[in-house]
């Protein structure tokens, strides 16, 4: 059953108490140096699978963390887009982990990465049907309702499309907000890579994109490979800076749709926090740029 969008916290335009500031991953090495500086304007998200243990040291730093600042719980196991039933087991740990922190932000992928008892170390895509449109909300609706607010989901980096695919990957997105009432996460990264492997326009793709629904922006750096046939292939990396062309396409996004709370993923080759700052510094200076003005379009175009 879907669940009506005002059974929880968050309105339909997915305003959150943070409002439009710059967030960073946390990573444990970066610790003593921030709570060294003391409480800071941003936010900082975690991927939910590293914290599921009762306690330790896990735990005793992330709620050091939590103490001064808002934080995001980012999950990357759920298989939202898995044909089989979701794993109970790890709905439960999602669930308390919302409870005991109750985040700012909650956000899992448009992805599967499961199969029978398999899990993989991989968030892959789907083919964009009505089939799969049913199952992807089925499993939304019950991630919803276990932790009694709304889920953003995030738009995935592909490598591969379907040729069973009978809509587009916008479109799919948008009739999954629609059924289901949850927010969105809009990787601008993802969108230029994928748009890159696969050849076609990330301005048409954010034109179609419903950015009404989007309560969080992730930034991130990607690799350069070539495929078989010797043509540029983008990997969704997240172990460097933010490309200029990613950039610029987030601050056509934000110029749009107003400040969006924005996340700066870093996942590998993990640099000095200050580099890191510096990255968050550069989202925040957009989005107090367009924050100072209303937004120049309607949320749902670009």
């Amino acid at each position: 059953m879907t669940i009506a969008p005002d059974a929880f916290v968050m309105p339909l335009r997915y305003s959150v108490p943070i409002g439009g500031v710059a967030g960073t991953s946390f990573k444990p090495e970066h610790l003593q140096a921030i709570l060294s500086a003391g409480r800071q304007r941003g936010f900082f998200e975690v991927h939910a699978e590293n914290y599921m243990g009762a306690g330790g040291p896990p735990h005793r730093a992330l709620e050091a963390i939590r103490r001064d600042h808002p934080l995001s719980l980012h999950g990357v196991c759920m298989s939202i887009g898995g044909p089989q039933p979701l794993d109970k087991a790890h709905l439960a740990r999602f669930r308390s982990l919302v409870a005991r922190y109750q985040p700012a932000l909650v956000s899992e992928h448009l992805a599967w990465s499961t199969h029978e008892t398999s899990f993989f170390n991989d968030l892959l895509p789907l083919p964009y049907t009505e089939a799969t449109l049913r199952n992807v909300c089925d499993h939304i609706d019950q991630v919803q309702e276990a932790i009694r607010r709304p889920l953003l989901l995030e738009n995935p980096s592909t490598y591969v499309a379907f040729r069973e695919s009978s809509m587009s990957e916008t479109a799919f997105i948008g009739a999954v907000a629609e059924r289901t009432g949850c927010g969105l996460l809009l990787d601008v990264n993802n969108v230029f890579v994928s748009a890159t492997n696969h050849g076609f326009s990330a301005l048409e793709y954010l034109a179609d994109f419903p950015l009404s629904r989007v309560g969080e922006i992730h930034l991130a750096g990607h690799a350069e490979q070539t495929d078989d046939d010797g043509d540029l292939l983008l990997i969704d990396s997240h172990d460097g800076p933010v490309a200029d062309a990613v950039w610029k396409l987030y601050e056509i996004v934000i110029r749009r749709c107003g400040p969006v709370p924005t996340l700066i993923e870093w996942d590998s080759n993990i640099p000095d926090w200050p580099v890191l700052q510096a990255e968050a510094a550069a989202a925040q200076v957009i989005l107090d740029r367009y924050g100072r003005a209303a937004p120049t379009g309607d949320r749902d175009a670009a």
